[in-house]
């Protein structure tokens, strides 16, 4: 049975993100800054980490949606062969 890689990588990234988020955000606290600046920079890294987290999860659903898609194409192709190998067997 085939494995389906894109999944599995979608996960490892997901958990990179969050990662680097966590990262960066425990950096900047420990940053010798103001706290005005800290509070802009924690705040753009914030927008940041929801466009990246809205992306991933667009990819996402068109993985699903791929994957669902390939899941209907078989089970048709499945049934029609069995229509075939049925009714060759009757005539």
């Amino acid at each position: 049975m085939a494995r389906n890689d894109s999944v599995g990588a979608g996960s490892i990234l997901l958990a990179f993100m969050l990662g680097a988020v966590s990262g960066a955000a425990v950096a900047l606290l420990y940053a010798p800054t103001s706290g005005r600046e800290t509070r802009e920079l924690l705040g753009e890294k914030a927008r940041e980490g929801r466009e990246t987290a809205t992306e991933a999860a667009k990819k996402g659903r068109q993985v699903i949606a791929q994957g669902r898609e390939t899941l209907t194409t078989a089970i048709e192709r499945g049934r029609e062969a069995y229509q075939q190998a049925r009714t060759r067997e009757t005539v």
